[in-house]
């Protein structure tokens, strides 16, 4: 598939705890066509025409999925562009965004007891997929989610759906529970699984490293690592 430019329109943006957002845009042209698991790129330069040398831009995971006719990300001001879009995206703000970038969901895997493993808002990626319909296809998927406390997870909406579902959901909270147990994660799932790894890049060396050594196939563990 190949990446498009859009310009698009800020919908809404919510502010859920201190220095993270999520902002859900609307395209002002074609619909937005993207696999779930991808990404985008988005310029604050409105003043964009569209054609010439695409302006600066930041990556950013869409955690939508592509049924729905809006794309939604959410970001953590860490840095220059990031505190730049904190000051300036409004409701009906002009952004251009360029997507879609990433083959995370569609390298070969198993869709059987599938593991999936994310850091806080590393968590985006895999939503786009949990709420889409080709996720029936995943047979006994386990979840392993970590957040710093219980306000950083602001995805316990979409969360709740997947509850009800033949899931297994495991939650880990930094405060309470310490990090993520990847050696038990391990204990806990096969090692011909396909192990998805999403979060911050330390997290994912980390993670990726350790399921090397337990045994798990290089070819085993896929990453989102893109940054």
């Amino acid at each position: 598939m190949l990446a498009r430019k859009y310009k698009a329109e800020v919908v809404s943006i919510e502010n859920p705890l201190d220095g993270i957002y999520t902002v859900e845009l609307k395209s002002l042209g074609r619909k937005f066509k993207y696999n779930p698991g991808q990404f985008l790129h988005l310029s604050l330069d409105s003043g964009y025409d569209g054609v010439g040398q695409w302006p600066e831009s930041r990556c950013f995971s869409m955690q939508s999925n592509p049924e729905e006719m809006n794309i939604k990300i959410t970001f953590s001001v860490r840095g220059r562009y990031t505190g730049s879009m904190q000051k300036e995206l409004r409701e009906g703000s002009l952004v251009w965004l360029k997507l879609p970038y990433g083959d995370l969901f569609s390298q070969s895997h198993s869709k059987e007891n599938t593991v999936f493993i994310a850091g806080g808002t590393g968590i985006t990626p895999f939503l786009s997929l949990f709420k889409h319909s080709s996720f029936k296809e995943y047979v006994s998927p386990s979840i392993y989610l970590g957040f710093r406390s219980k306000p950083h997870n602001i995805y316990n909406g979409d969360l709740c759906q997947l509850q009800n579902s033949i899931c297994q959901i495991e939650e880990y909270y930094e405060d309470i529970d310490g990090l993520i147990d990847i050696e038990r994660i391990f204990m806990e799932n096969r090692t011909d699984s396909s192990y998805f790894i999403s979060g911050p890049p330390s997290m994912i060396r980390t993670f990726k490293q350790r399921l090397i050594d337990y045994g798990i196939s290089y070819e085993n563990i896929l990453t989102d690592e893109w940054e």
